[in-house]
């Protein structure tokens, strides 16, 4: 388990790293609300973005991004809003994934689609 959550970690760590360099602004990390969390927000010019990374060793349980799933992207469109009502924005936002595996990491920009 402590080795599952230091790939968490350092996933995030490196998915922050890789934001930051292609321009994004981070303004929130690991963000909690009830029982939903959203490991990374960050600004993308207009965009206010709400970040899922996944990470896996090997390919064996499939694709980091496949673990995103439709109850997963409830919880963080639930998790979003309570951000926005609590920064009080009502700016554009979108929802992308970062998949990180044994092939390297993928940006997947506006990775589904919300209500």
């Amino acid at each position: 388990m402590l080795e599952k959550a230091g790939l968490g970690r350092s996933s995030e760590q490196k998915a922050a790293k890789y934001l930051e360099k292609i321009g994004y602004r981070i303004l929130c990390r690991n963000f909690r609300v009830k029982k939903a969390e959203i490991d990374i927000i960050a600004e993308d010019g207009p965009w206010l973005v709400f970040v899922e990374v996944k990470a896996r060793s090997s390919g064996l349980f499939g694709a980091p991004e496949e673990a995103v799933d439709f109850k997963k992207q409830r919880k963080m469109m639930d998790a979003a809003r309570s951000y926005m009502a609590v920064e009080k924005t009502e700016r554009p936002a979108r929802f992308d994934v970062i998949a990180i595996g044994p092939g390297g990491l993928e940006h997947i920009k506006d990775a589904f689609e919300t209500d």
